[in-house]
């Protein structure tokens, strides 16, 4: 696909099919943002999540993406999932100001993925030709659902009642999605959508053409089989294979074990390349806003699936909720083999 128009950012990512062969045929995408902003120290106990952090305490963000960039990550999500413009405003910011902290997002994930590459091109452990190579890293600006500005637990649920329109959602998200559309991000990470309506307003968005950058869309699941309001994962998956600027496509926030009965369903229905980014399995409480320890998987078990998943015809894989730059290092090593076999074939493909 192409990209019409747009910053040059834009121009230089053309195509997620032409992005993994640089990539080595994977890309990796991070890990679980909030759960490391925690780590770090910051408070999120608050209905705008990760985004409290775009007010208080910025250079945290930056830490974290860099420590995904340094844990192998091509693909580093801004801190904007529950960012919205409604959201800020309820806080009492002026549309201005919500618009910036949108832009900032990007900003963030932009800047660190420039300190990384300065970082590279300064280190002594690299060798001059890895320098004159450095691997293509994307920003993807993340948008979360409606369910998640509402902050109840509705993304896991799916279910909004009938007074939400696909106008309504479409008039919710248009302004958000082209702020950070223009904020010097490579693509838009549809994430943890839960229905097909709001699948179907998220496409009608791109092809309006006030979005200049491509998007993907990534679906989430509570019982492996259908998307979390009981929606079909291929009729889902249908919507955005019929969207020329949605370029990856599949499945986030969702519990390991399911993974690889959807992907192989998805598989069916697209073209595209699939994406996963599962969370650790563990089960989250909307009532009492915290995950229930000890019920999701430790890091060994959720990268020992890995191999499944890519052999189900997975070629973008991260982790989501309560995930870690550990998480990311040990698929990042996975990897290395599969890496360079694709490299291996398509050299020999060249000649």
């Amino acid at each position: 696909m192409v990209v019409d128009g747009g910053s040059s950012k834009a121009e230089a990512f053309k195509s997620m099919k032409e992005w993994l062969k640089e990539t080595g045929g994977y890309g990796i995408i991070d890990g679980g943002l909030a759960t490391e902003l925690e780590r770090h120290g910051a408070d999120l106990n608050d209905p705008l999540w990760s985004a409290k952090c775009l007010l208080t305490s910025p250079h945290l963000i930056h830490t974290v993406h860099l420590d995904y960039l340094e844990a192998g990550a091509d693909i580093i999500s801004s801190a904007s999932y529950q960012a919205t413009i409604q959201g800020f405003e309820a806080k009492g910011f002026s549309i201005e100001k919500s618009e910036s902290l949108l832009r900032k997002s990007v900003e963030i994930a932009c800047e660190a993925r420039t300190t990384f590459y300065d970082k590279c091109k300064s280190s002594s452990d690299i060798a001059d030709d890895d320098k004159k190579k450095m691997r293509p890293i994307l920003v993807a600006a993340s948008v979360g659902s409606y369910g998640a500005y509402l902050a109840d637990g509705s993304e896991y649920s799916g279910i909004y009642g009938d007074l939400i329109t696909l106008e309504t959602l479409k008039d919710f998200h248009r302004r958000r999605v082209q702020v950070l559309a223009e904020s010097g991000a490579d693509i838009i990470a549809f994430e943890t959508i839960p229905n097909k309506l709001e699948a179907q307003a998220f496409a009608e968005l791109l092809d309006e053409g006030v979005v200049k950058i491509p998007g993907w869309f990534s679906f989430n699941s509570k019982d492996g089989v259908n998307v979390v309001s009981g929606d079909s994962i291929k009729d889902c998956i249908a919507i955005a294979e019929a969207c020329d600027k949605v370029v990856a496509v599949g499945i986030n926030c969702t519990p390991p074990r399911f993974i690889e009965g959807l992907v192989k369903e998805i598989a069916k229905v697209t073209r595209k390349p699939i994406l996963v980014y599962p969370n650790s399995g563990e089960r989250y409480d909307p009532e009492r806003k915290e995950w229930v320890e000890n019920t999701g998987v430790g890091n060994e078990d959720f990268v020992s699936y890995v191999e499944t998943w890519m052999d189900a015809g997975v070629s973008l894989l991260g982790g989501c909720c309560r995930t870690t730059p550990t998480t990311i290092r040990a698929i990042h090593k996975r990897l290395v083999s599969r890496r360079s076999l694709f490299s291996s074939s398509s050299s020999s493909s060249h000649h």
